[in-house]
């Protein structure tokens, strides 16, 4: 197959994932909101719709831009399939995007290519099954494991399974570039630490870290040190 035919190929490729991605995610939109009306209409149970409303644009107000963010980031990372099944799978931080950038580490694929295309919606597909396995076993065992599961001695690694996962991950790629990261690192571990409350909100800490990465990134370039 030449570069042409190639090239060709991978668009249609695309194009098929995009007409996929969404259909699913506007039916799985749809779903999520009709379930609730559906049993509050059978049951005779509706919520107060101004109290809803309200409730719902405050919640917005701090997920819209959020949801963008992450989308303008997570994306080139994982690609047009990668990007539709983690959205729609959900779990896209703690597992879809560890799962993706390492097995574009094991692949040795680069960033924007066809095969690291591949590999991430791969990687996030067989990320999404064993997601469902996993909680499969974990409802059927939830009984018999409960003791364990609830003793004393095993609840601080459950509340630190994520910044564990993270810790391990991002080393590697703070190693890669530690002009870009010493900064916003040591800025957000600042904050976190005289603004505990901060820890909570990591999504929206994203915003900030990740711009002034971004442009200690482009200074860096525009300056030849990158």
């Amino acid at each position: 197959m030449n570069i042409q035919d190639k090239d060709k190929f991978f668009e249609e490729f695309n194009n098929g994932l995009h007409r996929l991605g969404r259909f699913t995610l506007i039916a799985g939109i749809i779903i999520l909101m009709a379930v609730p009306f559906a049993f509050g209409v059978i049951v005779g149970v509706m919520p107060d719709m101004p109290a809803f409303l309200k409730g719902w644009i405050n919640v917005a107000v701090v997920y819209f831009p959020v949801s963008v963010v992450e989308f303008l980031v997570y994306a080139p990372m994982l690609g047009a399939g990668g990007s539709y099944l983690a959205f729609i799978t959900g779990n896209v931080t703690n597992m879809k995007i560890p799962c993706a950038m390492n097995a574009r580490d094991i692949a040795k694929t680069e960033v924007g290519t066809p095969e690291n295309e591949i590999v991430s919606t791969i990687s996030v597909a067989v990320s999404a099954i064993v997601t469902t396995l996993v909680i499969l076993i974990g409802v059927i065992m939830l009984v018999p494991l409960q003791p364990v599961l609830s003793a004393p001695v095993l609840q601080p690694a459950f509340n630190n399974v994520v910044p564990a996962l993270f810790g391990a991950l991002g080393l590697k790629y703070f190693a890669k570039s530690p002009q870009i990261a010493v900064i916003p690192l040591a800025l957000m571990c600042l904050l976190c630490i005289f603004v505990p409350s901060m820890i909570s909100q990591t999504s929206i800490l994203m915003i900030p870290s990740g711009g002034l990465a971004l442009a200690i990134g482009f200074i860096l370039f525009k300056k030849g040190k990158l």
